[in-house]
């Protein structure tokens, strides 16, 4: 246990000794999770009280080595964590002035997400239990996504959720803390996948002024002086599907179809140093590309919670949350769809939306507070790299046989 005096030394001046007690009195009579994240490339824990107070966090990101690496490779992210987690988890807590034993519970992702990384996880979890004898609240990945906003704002459920990441996508009703109903998925490859091959494609990696950033904030950032009209009316996305699943399978072949048709006109090699000239143009065709597919989607899930009644009038919400949520020209995209269909778009802070602890620990609390999803036998846990949201109804989307109208948000 950290004693008062260490508190009174890492805390604010200024506030009384008598505070101090107060305080730390209220800490101890709180419901307290520590949240363990290490499903792809962050390695996340964080201490989150049951009225949404972030008490502490630890995060390690391995986002530059796996950029210059053009990709996540599962056994490095592996060791990377391994490396890390102990002194991530330990972060949390000094940052909470609390040990180990004053948690109320331990929350980890056990699904879905990269088997090698969920492991470490998991097995760090175990022996911190087996030490502790804590309960243990085994986390889906995406549903903790869906429920961050919840930890700073009051949304009610039932809800409309987008999540759209590096390895995810799809649009689901939240109608409970682990009660879902998914009403679509990607069928190939993920936005975030797409923006990251792009990216390496145009050897962005490599560009000045996209140093240490991801292929999909690369995209973004050079987008912002482009134009979006080398891919308009060119190919569309699953033409014969009226469905609220996802392909971009055919936006990244569209892509390299126009880099080498490009590459051709300026005399570039596909494997040589210099740029293209148009680059700016040719992200802004693909982001643009990208966002267009997601907001279709959302338009007839929309139309398909307003004809069903999934959603009441009195709460007509979509959260949107996960890594490429942070992107701004998806966001202003997402916020003009649901504007003109009467819906309220509300997003976490960029900085939540990528993986952490935060969420995780969140997540935990949500169901802490309920008293549900708490594992029995701990030790017996296992990890699953994939594993539903919840209830699958895509079908019945499908069968409504909804015709979207396009909304101009450009």
């Amino acid at each position: 246990m950290i004693c008062l005096s260490t508190i009174l030394v890492r805390s604010r001046p200024f506030i009384s000794y008598k505070n101090y007690v107060a305080f730390f009195s209220t800490q101890r009579k709180r419901k307290v999770v520590l949240g363990l994240e290490t499903s792809c490339d962050e390695t996340g824990a964080a201490v989150v009280t049951e009225d949404g107070e972030v008490l502490g966090e630890g995060l390690r990101s391995q986002k530059n080595i796996h950029v210059r690496n053009g990709g996540v490779i599962p056994p490095l992210a592996q060791a990377l964590h391994r490396e890390c987690i102990h002194d991530v988890v330990q972060k949390a807590l000094d940052q909470s002035h609390l040990d180990i034993k004053d948690v109320s519970a331990i929350a980890t992702t056990t699904m879905p997400g990269l088997a090698l990384c969920l492991m470490v996880g998991l097995e760090y979890t175990k022996q911190l239990i087996a030490k502790t004898n804590l309960p243990f609240i085994p986390v889906h990945h995406m549903q903790a996504h869906a429920l961050t906003v919840r930890l700073i704002n009051r949304v009610d459920f039932p809800f409309l959720v987008l999540l759209v990441s590096g390895g995810h996508c799809l649009l689901a009703v939240a109608r409970g803390v682990d009660d879902f109903l998914l009403l679509g998925q990607t069928l190939d490859n993920a936005p975030g996948e797409a923006f990251d091959k792009v990216a390496r494609r145009l050897k962005l990696q490599h560009h000045p002024h996209c140093q240490g950033l991801s292929g999909g904030q690369s995209i973004e950032k050079l987008a912002t002086e482009g134009s979006i009209r080398l891919l308009m009316g060119k190919g569309t996305s699953l033409p014969k599907s009226r469905s609220c699943d996802f392909s971009f399978s055919g936006t990244m072949s569209l892509a390299h179809w126009l880099i080498g048709v490009h590459e051709n006109h300026q005399g570039i090699t596909k494997d040589g140093g210099k740029h293209l000239d148009n680059l700016p143009d040719i992200c802004a065709s693909v982001q643009h590309k990208i966002t267009h597919h997601l907001c279709t989607r959302v338009i007839r899930a929309i139309n398909f919670c307003n004809q069903t009644g999934l959603i009441p009038e009195s709460n007509q919400t979509l959260v949107a949350s996960g890594g490429v949520a942070s992107n701004s020209y998806i966001r202003n995209a997402l916020e003009t769809t649901c504007s003109a269909l009467d819906y309220q778009l509300i997003c976490p802070p960029p900085r939540l939306c990528t993986d952490n602890g935060i969420m995780i620990a969140w997540s935990g609390m949500e169901r802490l507070k309920l008293g549900i999803g708490i594992s029995n036998n701990p030790q017996d846990v296992r990890f699953e790299p994939r594993y539903p949201i919840g209830e699958d109804i895509s079908s019945n989307v499908v069968k409504s046989n909804i015709k979207v109208k396009a909304i101009k948000f450009w």
